[in-house]
């Protein structure tokens, strides 16, 4: 466990006093067209909501409601001053490097008389490792583990630095944990896909494989890994495949939001910059380098047009 309930009361009473208004704390996530992942954001929302002294609101950048707009409306309206966003993220790509930045300053633009603070992406953390191998363990006997190996399933980006991370990811739960074998895949954006990754575990000799998507929450996308993985079940009955499901509204993951929560404002936010897109010019991708960002729209929000979708998004 990152802390507990006391300590992040005693960092917002500190902020309290710094600023003379109880701050608060936006949590933007990237929302879904499935309902049950809005209500599986809601129910971690209502975790956070027990744990301080602050306002808490929870809105998104797309597919569902609300959107950050009427977010920051009403923290406005309750008297907050200072607003603590998290992004809901669990890696860093443009969502959270560039998309939610600018939509601040928007509502900056809006609401001239609230201070912004931006916290960072929930990242690479050993509670996550944890938290994953507990799911993992759900479907998988004690007396099995030595012989499991397994796929770890990101969203897939067009950043190559949230790509690696999950490479990182994949050996950092492998070292130190019974499993002969863990790789990677990817269900959109981003190859190798789901059977790709499924195969190259059966050619290396695995006979059971559990697959855990590195998501979250449920979604289009997390429905998508649990059928492709049974499909690629039912197509190799050599091959044991079991589907461990995802990370779900969880005390540890509260726990992460509010120490990012912190990191914001005590102002100690260290971003990794080493090889994003949007600073080193990597191969295929110079083109974004000081590329300008712009405020990623609601649907629900003015200023929306079709200019601003992303086609092909699916949550």
């Amino acid at each position: 466990m990152i802390g507990n309930a006391n300590k992040t009361i005693n960092v917002v009473r500190a902020l309290k006093n710094n600023s003379g208004e109880v701050p608060a704390l936006l949590v933007v996530g990237h929302g879904s067209r499935d309902r049950r992942a809005t209500q599986e954001f809601e129910r971690l929302m209502e975790l956070l909501d027990k744990r301080g002294e602050m306002n808490v609101e929870g809105g998104f950048i797309e597919l569902a409601r609300p959107p950050i707009s009427e977010c920051v409306e009403r923290l406005d309206a309750a008297g907050s001053r200072d607003v603590f966003a998290v992004p809901l993220m669990l890696l860093a790509a443009g969502h959270a490097k560039n998309d939610i930045p600018a939509t601040l300053v928007r509502e900056k633009r809006s609401h001239p008389d609230l201070t912004f603070h931006y916290g960072r992406a929930l990242g690479i953390r050993p509670e996550l490792l944890d938290l994953m191998d507990d799911r993992i363990r759900a479907v998988v006997a004690e007396e099995e583990l030595s012989e499991t190996a397994v796929l770890v399933v990101g969203r897939g980006s067009s950043d190559p630095d949230a790509n690696s991370d999950v490479a990182k990811i994949a050996r950092l739960f492998f070292e130190g944990r019974p499993y002969p074998m863990v790789e990677t895949a990817f269900v959109s954006l981003a190859p190798p896909d789901v059977k790709d990754g499924l195969d190259r575990l059966r050619r290396l000799g695995a006979k059971r494989v559990v697959v855990f998507s590195y998501f979250l929450f449920t979604g289009v996308l997390e429905r998508k890994i649990r059928l492709q993985s049974g499909e690629f079940a039912a197509d190799n009955p050599d091959l044991d495949v079991r589907y461990a499901g995802y990370f779900g509204p969880d005390e540890r993951i509260a726990d992460l939001v509010l120490e990012r929560y912190r990191e914001a404002g005590r102002g100690d936010i260290r971003m990794n910059c080493d090889a994003c897109v949007h600073r080193v010019a990597l191969p295929g991708f110079e083109e974004k380098v000081g590329k300008a960002a712009t405020p990623h729209y609601h649907p629900d929000e003015p200023g929306h047009s079709h200019d601003h979708d992303h086609h092909g998004h699916h949550h």
